[in-house]
């Protein structure tokens, strides 16, 4: 059944067109809350994986048998390429799926309707491919102003998150690794380097006494 606040999303247009709205009721939703590190005493970090593209079977392999509890920020047209992949990781381990647009554009350049277009397409994409509705939403690049905002509470999401720690190899760059703390947010992308910087960061992480924790457990609903 739909959730109550997507059907109001839908209806309060149509009514603010009819005159059947207040000003105050025409501007629902609220705009979701910002998320870019957990306020957290718990010895956890939240690993977060991009986009969908690449396919590497030796970070399935990380990610399952460590059990850990990533969020999957895909990208709809990325994921269709190769959905059992994913579907192995929600099927045989804690990872969720999580809404990072159809088509990954910068989300400044669309205008309110072309934004919710493509976070509401993505959760609807979601739910048909995987049976998992997206409760958090990522803007491509962090690109986000507060029409994102509304659209993403419209669409479903809890909160717009960004990350603390962008840890994803591009080449032959690597990131230097920060010092990791309680409540940071990881990012990583779906790369063919993907297990080595999974193994980085995993090894930081133990480092420094933390443990993957499923960052939607922490965001309010």
């Amino acid at each position: 059944m739909p959730r109550p606040r997507v059907l109001l999303a839908v209806l309060v247009p149509l009514l603010a067109l009819l005159g059947l709205t207040t000003p105050a009721q025409a501007a629902w939703p609220a705009p979701v809350p910002v998320v870019s590190k957990i306020s957290t005493t718990d010895p956890v970090i939240f690993i977060t994986i991009d986009d969908g593209w690449a396919h590497d079977p030796a970070a399935a392999r990380i990610l399952l048998d460590r059990n850990i509890p990533a969020s999957l920020f895909l990208v709809s047209d990325a994921a269709s390429n190769g959905p059992q992949y994913f579907r192995t990781l929600l099927d045989h381990g804690p990872s969720r799926i999580e809404n990072h647009t159809v088509s990954h554009p910068s989300m400044t350049t669309l205008d309110a309707e072309g934004q919710r277009a493509q976070i509401c397409g993505a959760r609807q994409r979601a739910l048909s491919t995987f049976g998992f509705e997206p409760r958090l939403f990522r803007p491509p690049y962090g690109d986000y102003n507060e029409q994102t905002r509304v659209a993403a509470g419209a669409c479903g999401a809890k909160a717009l998150v960004t990350w603390t720690h962008d840890q994803t190899t591009w080449g032959t760059w690597q990131p230097p690794m920060p010092q990791l703390q309680s409540g940071d947010i990881i990012l990583l992308h779906f790369t063919d380097g993907l297990a080595a910087d999974l193994t980085r960061v995993l090894a930081a992480a133990d480092a420094a006494g933390l443990k993957p924790a499923r960052l939607r457990d922490y965001i309010a609903d």
